[in-house]
């Protein structure tokens, strides 16, 4: 890889993770907002599986199916200097995304009870009728986002990530807002539809805040529904198995819900808090290198080994990249996830024992953290390659093996170990780490035979489990010594300090990336 080609990819890498981080962090307020208001009551439980139905739409048009289908076939355009063939291709896309999800949206607002009780069959009586409600409410804004992801396809193509990425900060804002204007004297089920309310309100600012930069980028777009065009055929041949991927992985995400739906009260809640703080390192990590590198390892051209070698290079730094950062994540997760919990959601009707249940359910998401961000940089390999069908079948086998132990260890384990039964929801996240590695096992191998073998190094990640778990120690130590401080206080010092410690270890064992981002520190 050049070194102008790493340097872009890079600059890309940096924009992306910024507007993750951007919208990651008033996501993060809004989830505090929701838990001040909510807490863990009967209406943050509708209120949390109620989303779930509609985000069920929205992952299996947005942005992960169409980055995979779309932006091979449209970044590659895009690099041949086919521009007006590109458009035309993003408007048969956008046409016939627009159909789909339409009919869709209406079919699922229809279809509500019946929803339900598939989503949450343990729900009875007022959680139920509340949940179908907030369910019908949000299927509309879910509708939106779809075609807001379609907006990210085009933007990452022409490598305009910070405006694609930083957009959900208006989706976030809008929740947020709707539950200050209601107020924390209402009822919590009038708090949770006034936030249901304001996503849909959201989701049309998010859309809204990307079109006019796609307008000017593709001027040549042309609304149609693609007949006889070779393009939107790949499109589309690439769209159905990725499609049928994540609706797979998406299924297993709503079997997470119904068995802890029959978990006691608050566990749909907390499994809701503790996604929210462990998909942020795969986002901000895994996403932003994965992102960045799609449409550039797309774009690669001349013969086949020509392809692989651009392909392993790139995959070595990407991995490389994300390894450094979610290894001190997943340790923080397990050794001090209780002050993570505490300073973002402790507050009005979310209690310390609340905090500590999210910190058993981030503890067991430590298992695959890293496997899955490492995972989504392979699977963005093999989209480069038009192979959509190889993690397919990898994404079946995981959540196969998922369900079946997310099974075992929600429901008999915890009383065969004899603890609580609502210590079952870390039980959920545990699995699924476990049947996360054995998927980028295969991730790993299957692209090993395409492109050459290509992995992040024993040595390299020793030194990093170790820098992660020394700094973990003395953090913990000092989280024990200031017992009693506010939570705030207690998580700057504690995670600030962790930080601290993990790059100057990490530094001193001659990790390069450490060393550079200190010299860079300092130079500055």
């Amino acid at each position: 890889m050049s070194a102008a080609g790493e340097e872009r990819t890079g600059r890309g890498a940096l924009h992306v993770g910024a507007g993750i981080l951007g919208s990651r962090i008033v996501g993060l307020v809004r989830q505090r907002a929701l838990a001040h208001y909510l807490g863990l009551s009967f209406a943050a439980d509708a209120f949390n599986a109620a989303f779930r139905i509609p985000n069920f739409l929205q992952n299996l048009f947005g942005e992960g199916v169409l980055s995979a289908s779309f932006i091979p076939v449209y970044a590659r355009l895009l690099a041949e200097g086919k521009e007006e063939e590109a458009g035309r291709t993003a408007g048969a896309v956008l046409t016939l995304l627009a159909l789909a999800t339409a009919v869709l949206v209406l079919l699922g607002m229809l279809a509500t009870p019946l929803l339900i009780g598939l989503i949450a069959p343990g729900f009875q009586g007022d959680k139920r009728t509340l949940t179908i409600y907030l369910v019908r409410l949000l299927f509309p804004g879910a509708g939106l986002l779809v075609m807001s992801a379609w907006c990210l396809g085009v933007l990452n193509s022409h490598r305009r990530f910070l405006l694609s990425y930083s957009a959900p900060i208006a989706w976030n804002v809008s929740i947020i807002v709707a539950l200050v204007l209601t107020g924390d004297r209402a009822e919590p089920s009038t708090l949770a539809v006034a936030a249901a309310a304001g996503s849909v309100v959201g989701s049309a600012l998010q859309l809204l805040v990307q079109l006019p930069t796609v307008w000017r980028l593709v001027p040549t777009l042309t609304l149609s529904l693609g007949h006889g065009s070779q393009h939107v055929r790949a499109v589309i041949a690439n769209f159905v198995p990725v499609f049928i991927g994540r609706g797979v992985v998406q299924i297993s995400a709503y079997v997470d819900t119904v068995i802890a739906s029959f978990l006691p009260g608050g566990a749909v809640a907390a499994l809701a808090s503790a996604q929210v703080l462990y998909t942020l390192p795969v986002s901000l990590f895994g996403m932003s290198v994965s992102a960045a590198e799609l449409p550039a390892m797309s774009s690669a051209t001349g013969s086949a080994e020509d392809v692989a070698a651009v392909l392993r290079a790139r995959l070595a730094l990407g991995l490389r990249r994300i390894a450094y950062l979610v290894v001190p994540s997943a340790v923080a997760f397990a050794a001090l996830g209780d002050v993570v919990a505490a300073a973002l959601f402790q507050t009005g009707r979310f209690s310390h024992d609340d905090a500590l249940y999210v910190w058993g359910i981030l503890a067991g998401s430590a298992v695959g953290l890293l496997a899955s961000t490492l995972g989504r940089l392979y699977s963005s390999a093999f989209y480069a390659l038009r192979d959509t069908r190889t993690p397919l079948r990898y994404a079946i086998l995981r959540v196969a093996l998922t369900t079946a132990l997310g099974l075992a260890f929600a429901l008999p384990l915890p009383k065969l170990l004899g603890v609580a039964p609502r210590w079952g929801a870390a039980g959920l996240t545990a699995s699924a780490g476990i049947a996360g590695w054995v998927e980028f096992w295969l991730l790993r191998r299957g692209l090993g035979e395409r492109v050459g073998p290509v992995t992040v190094g024993a040595s390299f990640l020793a030194r990093l489990w170790t820098g992660a778990a020394l700094a973990a120690a003395a953090g913990y130590a000092l989280k024990t010594a200031m017992a009693g401080m506010h939570p705030l206080e207690i998580a700057f010092f504690v995670l600030g300090a962790y930080g601290v410690l993990y790059f100057a270890l990490t530094a001193a064992m001659g990790v390069a990336e450490s060393r550079a981002a200190i010299a860079r520190a300092f130079r500055r």
